[in-house]
């Protein structure tokens, strides 16, 4: 999966031959998962339709502060378009668009998106060679640099004078290709390995029936997925659960009882640099399985249990370097039944769901956690999503190895 799936992308094209090659690139951008909006200059459109990139991005495209033939004259808001984007790409970039981009002289509604952009801004110059090496671009270029944009480099080829050197705006598979590098190097988690567990065990007592409970696995796949899109090589030990995921950096490992979450958990732990535990293990377990299923005969019917291994705690007693997260799910005293958790497994932070508290728990799209750490110190958050309290968990993570 490409760094740029769901990234808001602003692609501002401006009046220069390459404009042509902005088809192709808006298709790569949409194939990649990104959302796409379009800003042309007036002149761009000469070499390039405002139709052909509309019907790609699936978006309107903007080239005016407001739409001449639009009745009621709405503006087409500059401020509310750069706010929007994740990321802004100027592709072409021309010498004039470049100038304007340097001195602020904010006469199109590209050039005032720009000023208002509080995103990256990237820039791919497109011009011919005696251009592209003029002292006045030049210097150009080092402006833009210092302001905080990033140039992604003209390439060498043929140009639309005729003649043969640098300043051919690079090509669209290239340009992905640099963005997708850049964003790569900048993720906080790039380089580390995230074990996560998520969902429910079930625990067999006989062929047709189980021991489970009510996890969804949502929170858990949430986690794997925020840890991915961070950059982390991320394990995903999970449970049965309808739950999918698609990303080249989350292994999905399919385990059934607790057993086999403990033997996988173990498997993996040793080169992970960190564990999050957001699994529902079952405490107990048949101590008899019934090989065939039983009939329904007597009016009472007792199934002896047994305890089942406690995953977090043994991956607590041999941990080394990790960094070690665990849950907690009570419905009493659940501040103090945390913190003995926390001493009793050898965790760095634990994540508290209290069953008190609306809208958390199981079954639900949202979650209210109190995160406590290794000091006691005691954070309570907000309710919110499920993939916005993944985000929280996986900020605490950055904190611990940047901070």
């Amino acid at each position: 999966m490409s760094v740029l799936n769901g990234k808001k992308i602003l692609l501002g094209v401006s009046g220069g031959i390459a404009a042509y090659k902005t088809a192709s690139l808006v298709r790569l951008f949409i194939k990649a998962g990104a959302h796409v909006q379009v800003i042309m200059t007036p002149a761009s459109k000469d070499f390039v339709t405002p139709l052909t990139l509309s019907t790609l991005s699936k978006n309107p495209v903007y080239s005016s502060f407001f739409n001449e033939e639009d009745q009621d004259a709405v503006w087409n808001n500059h401020v509310d378009l750069a706010l929007w984007a994740d990321l802004m790409i100027i592709a072409p970039a021309t010498a004039n668009t470049l100038s304007k981009m340097v001195t602020g002289n904010s006469d199109n509604l590209l050039i005032a998106t720009y000023l208002s952009a509080k995103c990256p801004v990237y820039f791919a110059p497109a011009m011919d060679l005696d251009m592209y090496k003029h002292p006045s671009t030049l210097s150009g270029f080092n402006t833009l640099k210092q302001f905080g944009n990033l140039m992604i480099p003209a390439e060498n080829g043929e140009l639309a004078s005729g003649l043969s050197g640098e300043g051919r705006m690079a090509e669209p598979e290239n340009i992905v290709s640099f963005l997708e590098a850049d964003l790569e190097s900048k993720l906080p988690l790039k380089g580390k390995k995230i074990l996560v567990t998520a969902g429910p065990t079930y625990e067999a007592i006989d062929p047709v029936r189980f021991i489970g409970n009510h996890s969804s696995g949502k929170m858990g796949f949430d986690i794997a997925k925020a840890a991915a899109n961070l950059g982390a090589s991320v394990i995903l030990i999970t449970g049965p659960t309808h739950l999918k995921v698609e990303n080249s950096l989350i292994k999905v490992i399919n385990v059934v009882s607790a057993q086999e979450m403990y033997d996988a958990c173990h498997l993996n732990f040793d080169d992970a640099d960190v564990a999050i535990a957001a699994a529902a293990v079952a405490d107990y377990k048949p101590k008899f399985v019934a090989v065939q299923k039983i009939k329904k005969a007597a009016d009472e019917f007792s199934i002896e249990l047994e305890k089942t291994k406690d995953i977090l705690s043994s991956l607590g007693k041999i941990k080394k370097n990790q960094f070690l997260i665990g849950f907690a799910l009570e419905t009493e005293n659940e501040i103090e039944n945390a913190k003995l958790k926390i001493q009793k497994k050898n965790l760095d932070l634990i994540v508290l769901n209290s069953l008190q508290d609306k809208g958390a728990g199981f079954q639900y799209q949202t979650n209210k956690v109190t995160f406590i750490d290794k000091e006691f110190k005691i954070e309570p958050m907000d309710l919110k999503s499920k993939e916005s309290v993944a985000v929280d968990i996986l900020n605490k993570v950055i904190g611990h190895f940047y901070e």
